[in-house]
């Protein structure tokens, strides 16, 4: 027998769904909490990725960051970053640490000074994206961008997401040669147990949508978790890089599916706080004005193409592109950037994983409490992220992108002025690994064929103005060398 809800339960569910806008955005509280479920498992690789990246960089002075430190920074500052979105904007886009700043940090940034610096630089690129939105500048630069821009940049990032989940999942893989530069598995084949279970869960999922079952995402990722764990029991396949830096082809990538013997980990945060602007002096003026001049262009223009995209598949855009409290989307965004800056977890940002809870179903704010709070307790439960194999969740971004990829639809490629900026924008994206390179090729190729094809009065100056600021962009390095 159940009981009817009283009338307090009932008042508070209907200041929670006004709150939210659940039932205006034809979602369900059910929905929400599933759809913030699959955006943590799709994201949870997060925890153990950027520990990865940045313990592998050493600074000017020889520093490193200690891996657990990092891991407990990342899952604390991805948790209070993706709660706050989600109250402020309503929205169900989750935070976490951005990966094309965290690989420039590591690779790039902190061989010319401290990693105390290098978050300081961080933190004065998140300071100035919060005072480009909050004057509304940041606005005005996403209202100048054409529709049919912003639609390419929906389509680009579904082919950046299925991309990213096809080398994950081990499916594409670097060949090592020049021509071609990247094949199937190993040797052209699906030759390894992980890469099989993905396909398998890709297909698993598939079928679900198609037959339209709901949770089909969260039931397709639960199904190969639980495929993964018992081959894993079976064949003990290990790891790919094994402690000794031996390669198993047949192990698996990031995470190997079996339950952990310990449950629980006290977080060690002694990261937070670490943060110094002495690059200024260390390297001068110039140089360090230049890497934040980088961190700001791949920051803002990553953040621009992961909303539009995110946006439109939600549903939540309306016919220019825009959607709910834009204002204040790009505002906590540059807050992310201060917060990853100040817990030196690197610079978060809205994550495209945030897909998959979208193509789950969530349409609000709600499932990002849902998102941050697993991962607020994935900070003492870092074991159990590691139970979700990296070749499963790689089967939720192929299925989103695929997804958003369905977008390029509502554009009319008729007219080449129209159709070679999509068309870079849409390749450009994966073939480099990089949303701002796509939208950089797209703005600057949009503003020279409409402006040499007699349309120049189609252009917003504030897209020549941002064009400009790509092509120094894609300039840099030899602009740094000239400046050095």
């Amino acid at each position: 027998m159940t009981t009817a809800p009283t009338d307090t339960e009932t008042k508070h569910a209907g200041r929670l769904d006004r709150f939210f806008e659940i039932t205006a955005r034809g979602s369900t509280v059910g929905a929400e909490i599933r759809g913030g479920l699959v955006t943590f498992v799709a994201m949870a690789y997060i925890v153990i990725l950027n520990p990865i990246i940045l313990s592998s960089g050493t600074d000017v002075e020889g520093g490193t960051l200690a891996f657990a430190q990092v891991a407990a920074v990342t899952a604390l500052t991805a948790g209070v970053m993706t709660m706050l979105f989600g109250l402020v904007t309503r929205l169900p886009f989750a935070f976490a640490a951005g990966l094309g700043i965290n690989s420039f940090l590591a690779v790039s940034v902190v061989g010319q000074v401290t990693w105390p610096e290098a978050m300081g630089l961080v933190l004065l690129n998140g300071l100035l994206i919060v005072l480009l939105a909050a004057t509304g500048l940041r606005q005005l630069v996403f209202d100048a961008v054409p529709l049919q821009l912003k639609t390419a940049i929906t389509v680009g990032i579904g082919l950046f997401i299925a991309f990213i989940g096809l080398v994950d999942s081990g499916f594409v893989t670097s060949t090592g040669a020049s021509s071609p530069p990247v094949g199937l598995g190993i040797a052209g084949s699906v030759a390894t147990v992980p890469t099989l279970l993905f396909v398998i869960t890709l297909l698993i999922t598939a079928v679900l949508l198609a037959r339209q079952v709901r949770g089909a995402i969260l039931i397709g990722l639960a199904s190969g978790t639980v495929l993964s764990i018992l081959v894993e029991a079976i064949w003990n396949l290990g790891p790919r890089i094994g402690g000794d830096g031996a390669v198993n082809q047949q192990g698996w990538g990031l995470t190997v599916p079996e339950l952990p013997g310990s449950l629980v980990s006290v977080p060690d945060l002694g990261l937070i706080g670490q943060v110094s602007f002495g690059s200024f002096e260390r390297i001068g003026v110039l140089a360090a004005t230049m890497l934040v001049f980088t961190l700001l262009f791949t920051n803002f223009f990553d953040a621009m193409g992961t909303f539009t995209g995110l946006s439109r598949e939600a549903g939540l855009a309306d016919t220019r592109g825009d959607f709910p409290r834009l204002r204040s989307a790009l505002i906590v965004e540059g807050v992310g950037a201060v917060a990853g800056g100040a817990t030196s977890s690197s610079s978060n940002t809205v994550f495209i994983e945030s897909g998959a809870g979208i193509g789950e179903g969530a349409r609000t704010g709600l499932a990002n409490l849902v998102t941050g709070g697993l991962f607020l307790l994935a900070m003492f439960f870092t074991p159990l992220t590691t139970i979700v194999p990296t070749e499963v969740a790689s089967a939720s971004l192929v299925t989103v992108g695929a997804l958003m990829m369905a977008q390029i639809r509502h554009i009319d490629m008729g007219d080449f002025a129209v159709l070679l900026p999509v068309f870079l924008t849409v390749t450009v994206m994966p073939l480099t690994y990089s949303i701002a390179n796509g939208i950089g090729a797209g703005f600057i190729s949009w503003v020279v064929v409409h402006a040499l094809s007699g349309r120049i009065r189609r252009i917003s100056p504030l897209l020549w103005v941002v064009a400009a600021g790509f092509v120094i962009y894609f300039a840099r390095g030899p602009i740094e060398a000239l400046l050095g």
